[in-house]
């Protein structure tokens, strides 16, 4: 049974113009491609998940579908964004929560943002239950195609129980990787076999010997994973930007 204000509905499929059924999963999909983001998979939610809010509109929360960046590919969307341009504080965040909750009253769905809390909803663990990722000593999950150039902007809370694409499980590069060049890569010892440091990675970049690093991180560019997929120049240093920022 479909959340009220979808279309006519039959195990959550829709028929588009030409009678070919489409998923809510895929008219999101294009919907959000359209606005700059990416849908990232989802995963049913169960009576045992105690990190996902229990309902929506009245009724128990069904489905929960990741949002994001995916490479270059939707960068220049949001560099043409009013928020981008108006130079006032938090330029992404509030860029996403706009096309994010634009989506959410499109499809009936409630957003939820991992940089709008408390409460600070578990992002990295529902990405690992939504695609099949990994950890690595970046502190970024590992994703088979992009490798370290991705990154969650939001996720929909859905009433109803959706179609959502299989999770495909695939072999960690990391423990394979004999050589480590993103541990090698950072000139601040902030990428370590334990984790990330992200206060050591911070004070470096704002620091007379951090202006390498300024035009983006150097241990990242270092992964072989996904290299096709890096950051240009002017989104790899928007993001050691915002890393340094006061407020984060």
């Amino acid at each position: 049974m479909s959340a009220p204000g979808f279309p006519t509905v039959r195990g959550c499929r829709v028929a588009d113009m030409t009678n070919e059924p489409v998923t809510i999963y895929e008219r999101l999909s294009a919907s959000a491609v359209a606005r700059g983001l990416r849908c990232r998979g989802g995963f049913a939610i169960g009576p045992g998940d105690v990190d996902v809010l229990p309902e929506w509109e009245g009724r128990p929360a069904r489905s929960l579908v990741l949002l994001g960046f995916t490479g270059a590919e939707h960068w220049s969307v949001f560099s043409s964004s009013p928020e981008f341009a108006d130079g006032e504080p938090d330029p992404l965040d509030r860029w996403s929560a706009r096309v994010i909750g634009e989506l959410a009253g499109e499809f009936r769905a409630r957003p939820l943002y991992p940089f709008s809390g408390p409460p600070w909803w578990p992002f990295q663990r529902w990405a690992q239950r939504a695609e099949a990722l990994h950890a690595t000593p970046l502190g970024i999950l590992m994703h088979p195609q992009f490798g370290p150039w991705h990154a969650y902007r939001g996720a929909l809370l859905f009433a109803a129980e959706l179609p959502l694409p299989a999770r495909e499980p695939w072999p960690s590069p990391c423990a394979r990787c004999a050589t480590t060049p993103c541990i090698a890569g950072c000139p601040a010892g902030a990428v370590t076999a334990g984790g990330f440091d992200r206060r050591a990675c911070a004070a470096h970049v704002e620091s007379p010997q951090g202006v390498a690093c300024r035009s983006g991180c150097l241990a990242r560019a270092a992964c072989p994973v996904g290299a096709s997929y890096r950051y240009r120049a002017q989104q790899a240093t928007f993001h050691m930007q915002q890393l340094s920022s006061p407020r984060r």
